[in-house]
């Protein structure tokens, strides 16, 4: 398998919205944004499926030097070999990479926040740097969509935190703010137990309202001269903000299961995206 069919192979696999964004675009970019993301996703399987955390810590520390070796001419990982020739055309600067890992390596060191302030820090690396880079590949012209992306990038990390609560907690990680669970009366015990309350409710009310808020601020930023080449970023906007919302219809059910759109669905919301420029 060459790293082109890899990376291809480790995106499809993934199952993830994004992918589904990434169908429209053309070759170059695509091939870019899909090494980028196979980067990404080997990076945090390491914490997900590596049970031993000095393991996962060597092995991340093995990307380190990985990266270090890439961006000086001798990649050895398939990811690698398939990123590199793209680095220089959308500018991914091994900066952007190790925010990756550091954001990884945090899942390792730290399983609660204490407020939303702590918890941005986090979404900053494993979520604001991959939608900077993602912007910079799909043809970014205006600096200011910079701000736009990792705002995007916080209301998807957002998302993502609503509908693991219940699997992120098994695996002994919270990361809802602890001054917010204090504030709504839910414990930590309750949500690894699976137990639902109207105070639990309450809680992911208020984390919902404020990733809508964040979709609203983000598409806000986004300047006019960069919308139509950012429409990748808008159809995952389109795809998550849509999972959110069956997120709140199910009445947060979230403790037990892992509420997702099909694949169909995500396809047919990035078609809309790309075809009609609404959501």
């Amino acid at each position: 398998m060459n790293p082109q069919d890899y990376v291809q192979q480790k995106a499809a696999a993934s199952g993830s919205s994004f992918y589904y964004a990434f169908l429209f675009l053309p070759a170059e970019r695509r091939a870019a944004i899909t090494a980028f993301y196979a980067f990404c996703r080997e990076v945090d399987d390491v914490v997900d499926e590596i049970k031993d955390p000095s393991v996962a810590a060597a092995k991340l520390g093995w990307w380190q030097k990985e990266v270090q070796q890439a961006y000086a001419g001798q990649p050895s990982h398939p990811v690698m070999h398939a990123l590199m020739p793209h680095i220089q055309p959308f500018g991914i600067e091994s900066r952007h990479l190790m925010a990756v890992i550091d954001g990884c390596q945090m899942d390792l060191n730290q399983t609660r926040y204490l407020d939303f302030a702590g918890l941005t820090q986090y979404c900053h690396l494993v979520a604001g740097v991959v939608g900077e880079v993602a912007a910079r590949v799909f043809g970014q012209t205006d600096e200011a969509t910079t701000q736009y992306a990792h705002k995007l990038g916080l209301a998807f990390q957002m998302t993502n935190i609503i509908r693991d609560v219940g699997e992120d907690a098994l695996r002994g990680r919270i990361y809802l703010p602890l001054d917010e669970q204090q504030r709504f009366g839910v414990k930590a015990n309750e949500l690894i137990q699976r137990t639902y309350s109207d105070n639990f409710t309450a809680l992911m009310k208020f984390q919902t309202e404020r990733a809508h808020a964040l979709y609203d601020e983000a598409l806000a930023l986004l300047p006019a001269a960069d919308r139509r080449a950012q429409k990748p970023g808008l159809m995952m906007a389109s795809i998550y903000r849509t999972l959110l919302r069956e997120i709140e219809a199910s009445g947060f059910q979230v403790l037990h299961q892992r509420i997702a759109l099909t694949p169909l669905r995500k396809l047919w919301l990035a078609w809309k995206m790309q075809a009609l420029g609404r959501f």
